[in-house]
């Protein structure tokens, strides 16, 4: 039997971050071969994540980056089942490597494609197992999106300090110029904040699923029950759009002058910059 040095240990120590026994153990197990040692540490990671399987992940972290030209950005949730391990350096920096991970992904979606993709020789879902069998935690990750700007505009993101909560806006400008001004950037990155804190449901009415609009509408005509129907449709019509107003983005109120809306203060933002702006997109994540 090989005899394991107190160096050996150390070195699969530091390699894996795990406990000076659980890596002298690992290395009795294979003759003391690092590599094998490492493996088999990560196989009891994996045991650890199938054991936690049922577990809730309801708390973790937002997180975000975006590439140095400000071209493509990702915003991904990174979840666990404690808050202790949410703030502990291995979570932490398994968060921060998801979107260096995202960000090579060459998908644009799909958390799939994000967990097989490889980074420096390795896939982000070893790493995760890393991240599981050193904190003793389900940990998996909740949404990731990635926005690329296929034209001129700007991504801004929003996280709020608690790191719970966030969001991501691509908005699109009729030229650099635009993109780039001061009014834009500030209203781009108000607007973040200000989906983070409102919770809209869409950008406008046409994307609210159809579905969930009928039910609306027969909820409020429900409500005027026993009125004359040409009343009923005034009050459905009526409470319809303040359910617009309330839920989509670009007709809500903003939220630092409630005698605007989102539209407008996007394109007073745009009009000072001397050009056009539009909202394309937004995502919203939130942990818990």
């Amino acid at each position: 039997m090989v005899e394991i040095s107190a160096a050996m240990v150390m070195e699969l120590r530091k390699i894996s971050g795990q406990g000076m026994m659980d890596c002298k153990k690992a290395l009795q197990e294979t003759d003391g071969d690092v590599q094998q040692a490492m493996a088999l540490l990560r196989k009891k990671g994996l045991a650890t994540l199938a054991k936690r399987a049922g577990r809730d992940t309801s708390e973790g972290l937002v997180v975000y980056k975006s590439t140095d030209n400000g071209k493509t950005a990702v915003m991904a949730t990174l979840c666990c089942e404690t808050d202790f391990v949410a703030k502990s350096d291995d979570f932490v920096a398994t968060a921060q490597a998801l979107v260096d991970f995202a960000l090579a992904c060459p998908a644009d979606e799909g958390v799939e494609n994000v967990l097989e993709t490889t980074v420096d020789g390795k896939k982000f879902s070893d790493l995760l197992t890393e991240t599981v069998s050193k904190t003793g935690e389900k940990t998996e990750v909740g949404d990731c999106a990635k926005y690329k700007l296929d034209g001129p505009g700007l991504i801004s993101t929003y996280v709020h300090f608690n790191d719970k909560v966030g969001t991501m806006i691509q908005i699109e400008t009729n030229d650099d110029a635009t993109a780039s001004a001061k009014a834009i950037k500030q209203t781009a990155s108000d607007i973040a904040m200000h989906v983070t804190a409102t919770k809209p449901l869409a950008l406008d009415k046409d994307q609210i699923d159809p579905e969930t609009v009928e039910q609306e509408k027969a909820i409020f005509a429900e409500q005027a029950k026993g009125k004359p129907e040409n009343i009923i449709e005034k009050i459905v019509e009526g409470k319809m759009n303040k359910y617009y107003a309330e839920n989509c983005l670009l007709q809500q109120a903003f939220v630092k002058d409630d005698s605007k809306s989102v539209e407008q203060v996007l394109a007073n933002a745009a009009k000072e910059a001397g050009g056009q702006a539009k909202i394309r997109r937004f995502v919203r994540f939130e942990v818990g």
